[in-house]
C-alpha cells in the first residue's frame, strides 16, 4: 500500500519510525487521548532517534535529511497517533525550519542543537484569536524601545502554547495589511510578560498540546529579531510552503492507519457467513480508498521533490495539504463505516482516526485557502 521507496536509506528511516511509533507510542494512545496529556518525556525521546531534527543539516546537530526522510517520519508515527504527528510535524516545519530559513548564523548555533535533539520544543505563534487566515491583520504589537521591542497581544491554536521551551513569534510592527509590516522575534520560555493561556479542549489530536500564548509588556530585545525588522510576514509564508508538506504527510499517515484497520477488519468480521470483504459494497470502497491515498501519496512525495530541488513549491504544496487532509478525512469516514458500530467505539482505532483526521482540513490554511492559494498560483502561471 506504499508508494515505492526507492533508497535503502529511506527504507531504514521508515523501519525506525514505525518500531519506535509500535514501541513507545501505541501502547498509550488511548491513554494520552482521553487525558489530553502532552507527553513531553517522549518528544526528549524521539530527539534521540533523530525525529526533531529530520530536516535540519548535521552541523547545526540535525539529522541532514531531505523531505522525502521527512515524509516518512511523520507518515509512519500519524498511522499509529495523529497526535503524536501533528506534535513531530509542527515542531520540525515551523519553529525550528524557521529559525534554519531565516535566523542568524549565531540563532542557530545557539537553538538548532537544542531543538534538533528534542531537548527543547518549539512553538510558532502566527495566528490570533481574530486573525486566522487574515494575518495580515494581526493585533499583536511589537513596539520598539531603544534597544528593546515590547510585544503585547495574544497567539492562539498554538501547537506547544504552554510547553513549548522556544517560541518563533510574528508580530505587527508596522501599518496594517502591510506586507513587510511584521516582525518575526524568537521567544525563550522565561521571558518576563511572556505566559501560557488557555489550553484547547479538542474534538481530535488530544494529546498534541494547543494552548494561547500571552504577551504582556513582554520586552525582547532587538537581537532576538528572527531576520530582518519588517520581514515576519513574508518568512512566514515561506515557511508555510514547507509546513504543508509536513501536513500532507500527517493526512497521509492518518489515512494509512485508517486504511489498514478497515482492511484488517473487513476480512476479519464475517457475516452472513463469510468475511465482509467479500461484499462489493465494502470491498470497492476499500478500492476507493486505497486508489485516494496512492494519489495523495504521489502528490505529497512530488511536493518533497520540489522542496528537495530547490524548486517554488508554493502550488504543488498547497496541492498536496489540500488533497491529501480531504482524503485522511474520508478514508477516515469511510473505515469508521466499514467497521459499523464498532466504529463508534472506543475500544477500536478509527474512531480516532476520525476525529483526528478533520484538524487536517484546517491547520496551516483550510482547505479553502489551499484553493485560494492554487488558484492564485495557477492564473499567475
Amino acid at each position: 500500500m506504499n508508494v515505492e521507496i526507492a533508497s535503502d536509506n529511506l527504507k531504514m528511516i521508515k523501519e525506525s519510525a514505525h518500531a519506535f511509533a509500535e514501541t513507545f507510542i501505541r501502547p498509550h494512545i488511548m491513554e494520552w487521548d482521553e487525558k489530553q496529556h502532552f507527553p513531553i518525556d517522549l518528544f526528549h525521546k524521539m530527539g534521540e532517534y533523530g525525529f526533531m531534527g529530520v530536516i535540519v543539516p548535521e552541523k547545526y546537530g540535525g539529522s541532514g535529511f531531505g523531505y522525502q526522510e521527512y515524509i516518512t517520519v511523520i507518515e509512519e508515527i500519524a498511522k499509529v497517533c495523529g497526535s503524536i504527528g501533528l506534535s513531530v510535524a509542527a515542531h520540525n516545519s515551523l519553529c525550528t525550519n524557521h529559525i534554519l530559513l531565516c535566523a542568524s548564523e549565531d540563532h542557530k548555533q545557539k537553538y538548532l542543537p537544542k531543538l534538533s535533539s528534542g531537548e527543547w520544543i518549539g512553538a510558532w505563534g502566527l495566528t490570533e484569536p481574530n486573525t486566522g487566515s487574515d494575518a495580515k491583520r494581526m493585533k499583536c504589537v511589537a513596539t520598539q524601545d531603544g534597544d528593546y521591542f515590547v510585544l503585547n497581544g495574544t497567539k492562539n491554536f498554538i501547537t506547544h502554547g504552554k510547553s513549548g521551551h522556544v517560541a518563533v513569534v510574528i508580530a505587527r510592527t508596522g501599518d496594517l495589511l502591510d506586507n513587510h509590516g511584521m516582525t518575526a522575534f524568537i521567544v525563550e520560555r522565561g521571558t518576563p510578560g511572556f505566559n501560557a493561556g488557555k489550553k484547547e479542549d479538542k474534538l481530535g489530536m488530544r494529546a498534541s498540546e494547543t494552548a494561547e500564548m500571552v504577551f504582556d509588556n513582554c520586552r525582547i530585545h532587538k537581537s532576538q529579531v528572527c531576520g530582518k525588522v519588517g520581514d515576519g510576514f513574508i518568512q512566514a509564508m515561506k515557511v508555510l510552503d514547507g509546513g504543508r508538506i509536513s501536513i500532507a504527510a500527517l493526512s497521509l499517515g492518518i489515512a494509512k492507519g485508517a486504511y489498514e484497520a478497515a482492511v484488517n477488519y473487513s476480512k476479519e468480521r464475517e457475516q452472513f457467513g463469510k468475511p465482509i470483504s467479500t461484499f462489493q459494497g465494502i470491498s470497492f470502497k476499500l478500492a476507493d480508498m486505497a486508489t485516494k491515498i496512492q494519489a495523495a501519496e504521489l502528490l505529497t512525495r512530488k511536493a518533497g521533490l520540489f522542496k528537495d530541488s530547490g524548486k517554488k513549491t508554493t502550488k504543488i504544496s498547497a496541492m498536496a495539504k489540500y488533497y491529501a487532509s480531504e482524503v485522511a478525512v474520508e478514508v477516515s469516514t469511510d473505515a469508521v463505516q466499514v467497521y459499523g458500530g464498532y466504529g463508534y467505539v472506543k475500544e477500536f482505532p478509527v474512531e480516532k482516526f476520525y476525529r483526528d483526521s478533520k484538524l487536517c482540513t484546517i491547520g496551516e490554511g483550510t482547505s479553502e485557502i489551499q484553493k485560494l492559494v492554487i488558484s492564485r498560483e495557477i492564473l499567475r502561471e
